[in-house]
């Protein structure tokens, strides 16, 4: 089954850090771009960020200088470094692989809860 498969979600308080992790599927590697989108109850899904080929990194202004992403071909993982939650990072956590000969790939999240 060609999914990504995350984890390492869970309750932190504000102002905590959390690592994600998306086990990816072996016929994937670095030459794809990938990343983490999230999405809150009644509210549209929303991109995070992406990793691309040469390891550049982009994201959102909401969570830019607080996350970042990284992955590693021989582990066939990407991480989701958060740092500095906020109560409004409180999502489920999905990993996203666009444009596979598989079509886009999704994974079925990590919940994160950010609160006191």
């Amino acid at each position: 089954q060609v999914l990504p498969v995350e984890s390492g979600g869970g309750l932190v308080q504000p102002g905590g850090s959390l690592r994600l992790s998306c086990l990816l599927p072996e016929v994937i590697d670095s030459r794809y771009v990938m990343g983490w989108y999230r999405q809150a109850p009644g509210v549209e899904r929303e991109w995070v960020g992406n990793i691309r080929p040469g390891e550049w990194t982009e994201f959102s202004d909401s969570v830019k200088d607080r996350f970042s992403i990284s992955r590693s071909d021989a582990m066939n993982t990407m991480w989701l470094q958060m740092t500095n939650l906020k109560p409004a990072d409180t999502a489920l956590y999905h990993c996203h692989i666009p444009g596979t000969p598989w079509g886009d790939l999704w994974g079925r999240g990590t919940q994160v809860i950010v609160s006191s």
